[in-house]
């Protein structure tokens, strides 16, 4: 399939599909004609990538775990076990955040008389 149609099936524009393919992400064959080939596959590469893109996760982390998936049902296998160790320090750094968020408007809510 052509770039139109992996983006009309996914939802993701083609200026983005392309940028995928410049951080590795995906890598679609070329016709004679210069025009990038998509396989079913890249279907769901589109689509893992879209999930881990709003996890929070860089297309750099992203391109080194795309490989590690290998059933739709399943995020990581066993193979790539140094990820993991990235993804529960990432995991750990959203926590954080989401911790100082928290405390930040509880502040917030004390000064404006809000209990809840």
């Amino acid at each position: 399939m052509r770039i139109g149609e992996l983006s009309r099936r996914t939802g993701v524009s083609p200026r983005a599909l392309r940028y995928y393919e410049e951080q590795g992400l995906l890598a679609p064959q070329r016709r004679p004609s210069g025009y990038r080939e998509y396989e079913e596959r890249d279907v769901t590469t589109v689509r893992r990538v879209q999930v881990l893109l709003s996890a929070g996760l860089g297309t750099a982390a992203i391109a080194e775990i795309v490989p590690c998936v290998e059933d739709p049902d399943v995020v990581l296998v066993g193979r790539c076990p140094e990820i993991v160790d990235g993804i529960a320090r990432e995991r750990a750094r959203i926590t954080a955040a989401i911790d100082d968020l928290t405390a930040a408007r509880d502040i917030l809510d004390s000064l404006v008389g809000r209990r809840l």
